[in-house]
């Protein structure tokens, strides 16, 4: 069967004419955009008021991941460590990191919207936010875990 000149010239314009995505729509397969409107936050274990979403995959899942987290004001996070490097950037407020095995307000350092930092695999560090709520970003590399210094600490297990 052949078409004629006039068959492929409708069928060119359909074609044409046919109506282009508009903007503002799904990105596409493997692409992620998200306002901060649009995360979906969840709660964290401890302590009230903590969150966490999940940008690109889970922190629970092999592969990589990219997460959002939500500390309130005045939470202190003991001495602590994650099997897998991770980097941190923070969003909003300022938090309060440090290193070591023991919790040393002496050893935090102020790190304010915009600040970076990385965390090597099984590296013991602790934070801790003042006056105001902190959203700050990590990515690593799952499946993760939190293990702390001190069992006691864990709020998992209050």
């Amino acid at each position: 069967m052949t078409f004629s000149t006039g068959a492929r010239i409708i069928g060119l314009a359909l074609f044409v004419l046919a109506p282009l995505p508009a903007p503002g729509q799904a990105p596409p397969a493997g692409a992620v955009m998200l306002t901060p409107a649009e995360l979906k936050w969840q709660p964290l274990p401890a302590p009230a008021g903590a969150k966490f979403s999940d940008l690109v995959g889970g922190r629970t899942q092999p592969g990589f991941y990219v997460e959002r987290v939500q500390f309130p004001a005045q939470f202190t996070h003991y001495p602590h460590s994650h099997p897998e490097a991770r980097t941190y950037t923070v969003i909003s407020g300022t938090l309060y990191v440090g290193f070591g095995d023991k919790f040393e307000q002496a050893k935090l350092k102020a790190l304010p919207p915009g600040s970076f930092w990385t965390e090597p695999a099984n590296v013991n560090h602790f934070l801790m936010t003042k006056d105001k709520p902190v959203i700050f970003q990590i990515t690593g590399t799952g499946p993760s875990g939190t293990t702390f210094v001190d069992p006691a600490h864990d709020p998992r297990k209050k």
